[in-house]
């Protein structure tokens, strides 16, 4: 599916139906040109969901080993705290 043309949008009317301007965007993933004076000062653009990371299964792989998951992570020796 491609993407349809942007549309442009006063940056008053933008300030006043933000709301439903992004509602909208999220529903034809348009993106959104904000004018001031005719110039476009920002753009405005959906994000594509298949390209946002999961964080689910991120750190899958990582650890390298696990030998005694109970042991200390430090000897005793290496902490300050009670001196």
């Amino acid at each position: 599916m491609t993407p349809m043309a942007e549309r442009f949008i006063p940056a008053a009317r933008f300030k006043a139906d933000c709301l439903k301007v992004i509602d909208q965007m999220g529903r034809d993933h348009r993106p959104v040109t904000v004018t001031k004076r005719g110039r476009p000062v920002a753009t405005v653009s959906p994000v594509d969901v298949a390209k946002t990371p999961s964080i689910i299964g991120a750190l899958s792989g990582t650890v390298l080993r696990y030998d005694d998951p109970f042991a200390p992570a430090a000897a005793a020796s290496d902490w300050d705290a009670a001196s």
